[in-house]
């Protein structure tokens, strides 16, 4: 979104309309994903292939720039309060990372408005904003993989989670890509909402945010992809802010080669730790970025299959975008 405020006062307008009117509402945020891995952008890298989302670009509006609250967490915040990061109130990190909390009264996030004025609201996928994931008060329905509230499995992006189904805790296996898609296209199809209500479904995946891991079935797709190393990868940078410099993610190695640098992270983004160049890294990353697609096309016949295409606003966005 190019800015949140005006997308905040059209969701208020939406719930004042007649219910009979009103729009159901799919916003489905991938994580990490650089608009360079979208094949409808003139920068897309080379082969990179994403049919369903270029046709939900075709059919609506695809946007150039976009505004970025820093990363993950407080990126998230802002999109739930319709706030700027500098002024949402009471979220802070506290405890083992990435544990973090909030005071709901101080932070109200606004799909409790939509609940209010008559939406069923339900969340899919990641969280990683406070460990109160907000069901029964923000969300009518909710499965999540709730990061912050634990710590010991917050690496485990691709398999192994543990979820919060309506806030009871259980351990699942799968594809978390292919499993976020599944209950999701079972909520548009019916399943634990009311019928006759319109609907709020915030559909957030993991994907691809490090590790990167792709479905088996798209392991090795993008292999023999060319890859464009930007000018600008190592420093000097000119122009750009010197704290780049200090954030860098890539060097050369002995032999010349543009390598991954050693990641600090406890888990999650493993390209440094495992030397990885920076071909590798990226044709990775748009094996992984198949998966997503899929979904995005699964979950767009599930709204043509059950009728509700032509009622249902459909936002598609990313989160901390990298190169």
């Amino acid at each position: 979104m190019h800015r949140l405020l005006p997308l905040f006062c059209f969701s208020l307008a939406l719930i004042r309309a007649h219910a009979a009117e009103r729009p159901n509402i799919l916003f489905i945020f991938s994580d990490d994903q650089s608009y360079k891995t979208v094949s409808c952008y003139p920068e897309a890298l080379p082969g990179v292939r994403t049919p369903a989302i270029d046709a939900l670009a075709k059919s609506g509006v695809r946007f150039t720039h976009a505004y970025m609250g820093a990363w993950c967490m407080p990126s998230r915040a802002t999109l739930l309060t319709g706030r700027h990061p500098h002024g949402i109130e009471s979220m802070r990190m506290t405890g083992k990372y990435p544990a973090s909390e909030y005071n709901p009264d101080q932070c109200p996030f606004w799909p409790a408005v939509f609940r209010a004025g008559g939406y069923h609201t339900a969340h899919i996928g990641k969280w990683h904003t406070g460990t109160d994931g907000g069901f029964g008060r923000d969300w009518d329905y909710q499965i999540i993989w709730n990061r912050p509230k634990y710590p010991d499995n917050a690496g485990a992006y691709y398999d192994d989670q543990i979820l919060e189904f309506n806030g009871v805790q259980k351990r699942t296996s799968g594809y978390s890509t292919d499993n976020y898609t599944q209950w999701a296209c079972d909520y548009i199809r019916g399943e634990h909402r009311p019928a006759g209500k319109p609907w709020y479904l915030w559909l957030c995946y993991g994907a691809i945010h490090g590790p990167t891991i792709p479905a088996e079935r798209h392991r090795g797709s993008h292999k023999d992809d060319a890859v464009k190393v930007p000018a600008d990868i190592l420093p000097p940078r000119p122009g750009k802010p010197d704290y780049l410099n200090a954030t860098q993610s890539w060097i050369r190695d002995k032999k010349g080669e543009i390598v991954a640098k050693k990641s600090e992270e406890a888990f999650g983004d493993e390209t440094g730790k495992k030397s990885r160049s920076y071909g590798d890294y990226i044709h990775q990353v748009n094996d992984c970025v198949a998966a997503l697609d899929e979904g995005v096309a699964r979950v767009m016949q599930a709204l043509k299959d059950s009728g509700q295409l032509a009622n249902t606003l459909v936002v598609f966005k990313s989160i901390a975008c990298y190169s």
